[in-house]
Order: C-alpha cells, then structure tokens, then sequence
C-alpha cells in the first residue's frame, strides 16, 4: 500500500504516519494515551499473520566437545539458520542488566527521550519507532533504541542515561560472543577458525534494543514484519516473553510454516544474516524470522539484537561468494557487492516481505 493512499473511508495514510512520527513519543505514547484501537497504519494484511508451528529451534551447549559443537552448527545453520546458545560466556548479570536498562530508557518519562528521537542515520544513537516508517506497507507495535557501537562507539553522553552504564559494555561481550561462534562457522564450511573474522565480519556492530509495548488488537498487527537480517550474524538476547517466530520447513505439513522460538533463562539466540548466506554462496540460509504483537495485558517485551557487520567506513570491501564455496556443481548465486551497497537497498525497500537477497542474484 502506499503511503499516499487513502483508504474508502478517506483516511490520508501518508499524513497518519507523519502524524504519528511528529509526536516522538512512539507506540509507548499510544500506550500511554489508553488507546483501545490501533491506528489503520498498523494493520497488516491477515494472510501475513498466520498461525504458528510446533517445529523447534535447536539449542547448543558451546561447552561441548568442539567437534560435537561444529556439526551442530553445521547442521543448524544449514537448515533453519538460528539456533539458542547456552554457556556462551557472557555473564548473566550482564544479560539482566541490559535488558533492565532497555526497559528504563522507554518506560521513562517522555521528556527523557524525546531529544533522542530521530531519523537522521548519521547520529550513532536514535530513538524511534519503525525505522521504515515511511516505507513499509505497515507499521509494526514497536519503538527502538539504535546505537552505532562499533567501529567506532559513540561518546557516553550521546548514550541515554538509562543505558550509558551497559550498553557498550554488553557490546564488547557479546562481540566476543560472536567472534567465537563465527570460528564455529568458518570450521562448519571447512575454513580456517578465522577466515570469517579476518574478512571482517564483525569489525561492525549496531545493538538494536526492542521495546514491544502490550497491544490492544494484538490480531490486526505484528511486532515485527518478517524479514531476514541486514548483517553477516545476530546475537538476540530476549526477556522471559514469548514473541519471535522463524519461518521454517515443516515437513507434516509440507508448506513453510511459522515456528516459536521460546525464551531459554539464560540463552542467547543466534542467526545467520543476509550478508553470510552471500559469501557462503548460499549455503548457509538468512531465514526469514517476524516478531508476533504483545498480547500481554500490561508488561512490555524487551529484545536486544546485536547486528554484526563490516566495518561500514570500508565502503571500499567488496563481498561476494567465498572462493572454496563455489564449484562446478555450485556455481556463484550472487553478484559481489559492497555493504554499503547492500544496505542502501535494504533501507530502502523497508520491511516489505520481499527477501534482500534476490536483489543480487546472478542471472
């Protein structure tokens, strides 16, 4: 749909999103106005909100045997592309606080948050609510906290006060985190342990942190529209609320169906990106993943996605299928490309059900 369009009862899509941006007080502040009924710029189709399936999502114990843990992510990242992690290394202090502090920041007063709220992409810190706002076909139940982490980190009083203590602290652990499950992949390929990193893989971070108020028409709406991932690997940590759903293969049903991804106390949540599914030349599979509307009646769901990249100041790299990836049997699927390159169109097009990827295909 698009934004300019008016619907048969004369409702100005376009000036109904510009409306709700110009309060800065984001789905919380619709929240807080004791709305019953969601505005028409958050209903989604009903075809794209379909019910779930009983399919699980492997859980990997990383203090195994090494070679126990490589064929599992193997096999995981092979198929379904997300698997939960436990004796990852990352203190569970960390993990409470970081989601502790997620919650001040947007459960504080609106005056407190209002100066970070923007869509200007060249502040590293931005508050606000569907980054895809103006491109999307429909807004999801959702306010973010964007923070540039990495390469180059803002200055702590450009942080939130209610995260400036943790944030980038819990970067730099989860970063860890994803350097090591990176080795993991570049063993499941048949690489060297640090082939991936070495390639820069998560020289990039961006900690995404996902505020799902609860919604009064949970049915009409979803958290997040399904998409794949714009990044080489995310590292998800989630509060104890159910909400995110990957798209798998189910084969009693024989159709792809949509599987939970139920919170594990003290597990973080592992899937591969866009970028990863390029240079594997699509052996390893960016699956498509949404987040259902909070139907909780009065406790907000907090997630914390850490998105690792390139280092996006090295507009210059170039990307494409890793050379011991392609074969005669397995032939290039992707053109090379830059980040920057990548990312402008996923921008653009916003979370419009359409995979990313299929931009780059070779002919």
């Amino acid at each position: 749909m698009s934004t300019t369009t008016k619907g048969t009862a004369g409702y100005d899509r376009r000036r109904g999103l510009q409306a709700f941006d110009d309060t800065k007080a984001g789905v919380k502040g619709l929240v807080d106005a004791s709305v019953t009924t969601i505005p028409p710029i958050f209903h989604h189709p009903p075809d794209s909100l379909a019910t779930s399936s009983t399919a699980t999502i492997p859980v990997i114990d990383l203090s195994g045997r090494r070679s126990e843990v490589v064929g599992e992510v193997r096999a995981a990242t092979e198929t379904v592309g997300f698997f939960q992690v436990v004796n990852h290394g990352v203190p569970a202090d960390l993990l409470a606080e970081m989601l502790a502090s997620v919650r001040r920041f947007h459960e504080s007063p609106a005056e407190a948050k209002t100066p970070h709220y923007t869509r200007d992409l060249a502040r590293k810190v931005r508050f606000n609510s569907n980054f895809d706002l103006f491109q999307s076909p429909a807004a999801n139940w959702r306010d973010t906290l964007f923070c540039q982490a990495l390469p180059d980190p803002p200055e702590p009083e450009e942080l939130p006060t209610a995260v400036r203590g943790v944030l980038l602290e819990y970067g730099d652990a989860v970063r860890q985190l994803a350097v090591r499950v990176l080795e993991l992949v570049s063993e499941a390929m048949g690489l060297a342990p640090d082939r991936l990193e070495k390639m820069g893989c998560a020289d990039g971070l961006s900690v995404v942190s996902n505020y799902y108020p609860p919604c009064p028409q949970p049915h009409l709406t979803l958290g997040t529209s399904r998409h794949s991932d714009p990044a080489f690997l995310t590292v998800l940590l989630q509060d104890d609320m159910a909400g995110l759903q990957v798209l798998v293969d189910d084969d009693g049903e024989k159709r792809a169906v949509w599987a939970d991804v139920p919170p594990v106390p003290g597990a973080l949540v592992i899937n591969v990106g866009d970028l990863l599914q390029l240079v594997s030349n699509g052996r390893l599979k960016s699956v498509e993943h949404r987040v259902v509307a909070n139907r909780s009646r009065d406790r907000a769901r907090i997630s914390v996605a850490a998105f690792f990249n390139a280092d996006l100041r090295q507009t210059t790299a170039v990307y494409g299928p890793i050379e011991e990836q392609v074969t005669s049997s397995a032939p290039p699927l992707y053109r090379s490309i830059t980040v920057e390159e990548f990312l402008s169109h996923y921008d653009g097009k916003g979370l419009d059900g359409r995979p990313a990827l299929d931009h780059f295909l070779l002919p």
